[in-house]
């Protein structure tokens, strides 16, 4: 009986070891590295324009928190003025930056995009940083204002336009930078030239996956396209962040729900886009695909890259799209 009650105690003392040894040090490891890195640049923005998409929640807001307290001076630009103004007003309480400005922008609608552009042109000298991180994901088969699917008009089409009505401000600024926000999802994309507008038929986490390949493929033409200007253009993937993203879908709200110890936070998702629009080092850097640790570079697949296709689309109002295929 003594032998017993010795074994079940020596039991309870390895079972309980295994736990904290799970609790304490694996579990702490797990996360750290399911966070990523994060940026250690002490850069100061101090006289510098920033322009963020979309910074009006998420890995945006934390953004433009990061670069505030930089001294940056922050446009953010999104659809709600009323959630933009919230999220401003939190920001210049927590930074002291009172230089956090909102600006409506649709990127939705090509008219509201050329609006803000020029309203920005007409307000500023210059503009240091465009990060262009606003998205949707996996919503159901709709239109933008001007006929384009959602997403992809929202997530490529959208940016593409806003960064060709601003660049003439980037290069006056030069050196500046270009930060687009893809997904690693881009690796299951391809671009449907035959049926751009998923109009012959639609699958949302297909769409979703085309629209984020074609900001890494434009992202790299650009890049091409810049050589000399001091315009630097990259792609980020800040990896599975809670956010609004996945609002559309049921299946990922509830995988991100059970698996939240291995999604990263607002504040750890921001932190590739932070470090590509600060980073001291990536001054002459461009054409990169920058994902998960901060300090990895990956350059895009030789077989991603094998021609550029122009396609003009039968819209008003928007350039040619050039795109690699």
């Amino acid at each position: 009986m003594l032998a017993e009650k010795k074994m079940d105690l020596g039991t309870v003392a390895l079972a309980a070891g295994v736990i904290g040894f799970l609790r304490y040090w694996i579990l702490p490891q797990i996360r750290k590295y399911v966070a990523g890195g994060v940026c250690k640049s002490t850069a100061r923005l101090d006289g510098k324009t920033v322009v963020i998409t979309g910074a009006n929640t998420g890995i945006g807001k934390e953004t433009a928190k990061d670069l505030a307290l930089r001294g940056a001076r922050v446009i953010i630009a999104c659809r709600d003025f009323a959630k933009g103004e919230a999220a401003a007003n939190e920001i210049r309480l927590e930074t002291g930056n009172q230089a956090v400005l909102v600006r409506g922008l649709d990127l939705a609608n090509t008219a509201s995009i050329r609006q803000f552009a020029e309203a920005f042109l007409k307000e500023e000298k210059n503009l240091h940083i465009l990060i262009n991180n606003a998205g949707v994901m996996m919503c159901p088969y709709s239109k933008t204002a001007d006929g384009f699917e959602l997403q992809f008009g929202v997530n490529h089409l959208g940016h593409f336009l806003l960064t060709y009505l601003l660049i003439e401000a980037l290069k006056e600024a030069a050196p500046s930078r270009i930060i687009n926000v893809s997904s690693l999802a881009h690796v299951f994309g391809r671009i449907k030239f035959h049926d751009l507008q998923s109009e012959q038929s639609y699958d949302g986490g297909l769409a979703y996956c085309q629209s984020k390949l074609a900001n890494v493929l434009c992202t790299r033409e650009m890049a091409k396209r810049l050589q000399g200007t001091r315009v630097t253009v990259n792609a980020v993937h800040p990896g599975s962040v809670r956010s609004e993203l996945v609002r559309h879908s049921t299946l990922l709200s509830l995988v991100w729900r059970l698996f939240s110890f291995f999604i990263k936070t607002p504040k750890e998702g921001a932190q590739t886009s932070i470090f590509c629009a600060v980073a001291e080092e990536l001054d002459s850097v461009s054409g990169v695909y920058f994902r998960f640790k901060v300090m990895e570079l990956h350059h895009f697949s030789p077989h991603l890259c094998l021609l550029v296709k122009e396609t003009e689309l039968d819209r008003p109002g928007l350039p040619i799209l050039y795109i690699i295929v």
